[in-house]
């Protein structure tokens, strides 16, 4: 008789708890990689062994899953975000377990390489430029302001930071010269969207559209995500031709997709695409958003056993909403009681206190925290989102220790 299955999660922290509770509803065995970070927070009863990654590097994390995998090969191997990605994927491609491809896996966790695979396939993307330092784009930023200046293969907006003009420019470049290979690219003006989709051998099961909301240039830090977005025909139309096309360059085999992108007056432009689950816990305001638990739908996937019928269109309407306050030091938090009465709010997670100090909004991991919410109708999220950006406030000095 056969015994249960075995998952492998690399990563676990915060977001990637719900993997290996979805592993104990299915009734799959499950271990688990952690960092030495987060090691003495890892959730013990969740699995029946966890092996401490003792750095934070793709390298540690390679050789961790490479030994975890020796001991014992697992069913289905999960890399949970983007240090895990390129480390589960050549377990995966090795013992033939399934996955999103390594090419997938190595494309995604470099947007140059992005760029160059993704122009050769004619995928609608900004024009860019490649350098070792940014002093060598002085003359084509010039050229082409306003521009985008963002590292190779960081996440959650760190280091993107929007380029106006000519003074900006060379502010940037004395600023920033020394700090090694950089992308740059033409400003694309548009909202942002990002397009969640669960993948099994390169065909689409389901798919998600958010809105996103961000902080006004130069840096873009996501404020406000609303899941279950829908566009009219045409675009619509625009958006399959650009995931198609993204997922065929990539060579998407199975697994998560996660692709960013703005729709400008001639149609979507891809800005980047990550294989692996998506931040801000978005797979929660999905899972809210159209009725089903994508963590379970993606442990199925990765066991290769069979998905339920998945949703095609919403039947709610989630958001997730970050906390955010002028730099500082913490002297008060109100409003923390009456959003959690809110009838529409689904969880208040801050991440600062009292006597925590503030930092500028210069990417997500300087945000307070978040609010989900799961509305019945898109006018009831709105007046939700009212509620907790009106309520729910933190009170700070005005200057950072």
């Amino acid at each position: 008789m056969t015994g249960p299955k075995e998952l492998l999660l690399a990563g676990v922290g915060t977001m990637g708890r719900p993997y290996l509770e979805a592993a104990a509803r299915l009734g799959v065995r499950a271990r688990a990689l952690e960092s030495a970070a987060t090691w003495e927070n890892r959730p013990t009863a969740l699995a029946e062994r966890f092996y401490r990654v003792p750095g934070g590097h793709e390298e540690s994390w390679a050789g961790a899953v490479a030994a975890a995998v020796a001991e014992r090969v697992p069913d289905g191997l999960i890399g949970f975000a983007e240090p895990q990605v390129v480390a589960a994927a050549l377990a995966q491609q090795r013992h033939g377990l399934r996955g999103p491809s390594l090419h997938a896996a190595v494309v995604s966790r470099d947007k140059a390489l992005q760029r160059a695979l993704f122009g050769a396939h004619g995928v609608p993307q900004p024009e860019y430029l490649h350098v070792a330092r940014l002093g060598e784009a002085r003359d084509w930023m010039l050229q082409h302001l306003p521009v985008v200046v963002k590292p190779l293969n960081l996440s959650g907006s760190q280091g993107v930071e929007l380029i106006r003009t000519p003074e900006e420019a060379e502010e940037v470049v004395a600023r920033r010269d020394a700090e090694g290979q950089l992308l740059v690219e033409t400003a694309v003006d548009g909202p942002e969207f990002s397009w969640e989709a669960l993948v099994r051998e390169g065909e689409v099961l389901f798919g998600n559209l958010t809105a996103k909301e961000t902080t006004p240039p130069p840096y873009f830090v996501e404020l406000v995500h609303r899941c279950g977005h829908e566009f009219g025909p045409a675009s619509a139309a625009q958006v399959t031709e650009l995931t198609s096309g993204v997922l065929h360059a990539l060579g998407m085999e199975t697994g998560l997709v996660h692709l960013e992108f703005r729709m400008s007056a001639t149609g979507p432009v891809l800005m980047e695409v990550a294989v692996r689950t998506p931040g801000d816990y978005l797979p929660d305001a999905i899972g809210l958003t159209f009725g089903f638990d994508l963590y379970e739908a993606m442990v199925l996937l990765s066991l290769g056993l069979p998905l339920p019928a998945l949703p095609e269109r919403p039947v709610s309407h989630a958001a997730t909403v970050f906390l955010t306050a002028a730099p500082g030091t913490i002297t008060g938090i109100a409003g923390l009681d009456e959003v959690r009465a809110h009838p529409a709010v689904v969880r208040v997670r801050p991440r600062k206190g009292v006597g925590d100090t503030v930092q500028p909004l210069t990417s997500s991991g300087r945000r307070l925290g978040h609010v989900l919410i799961d509305a019945g109708s898109p006018s009831e999220r709105e007046d939700a989102v009212k509620f907790v950006r009106e309520t729910l406030r933190f009170t700070v000095t005005s200057q950072v220790p």
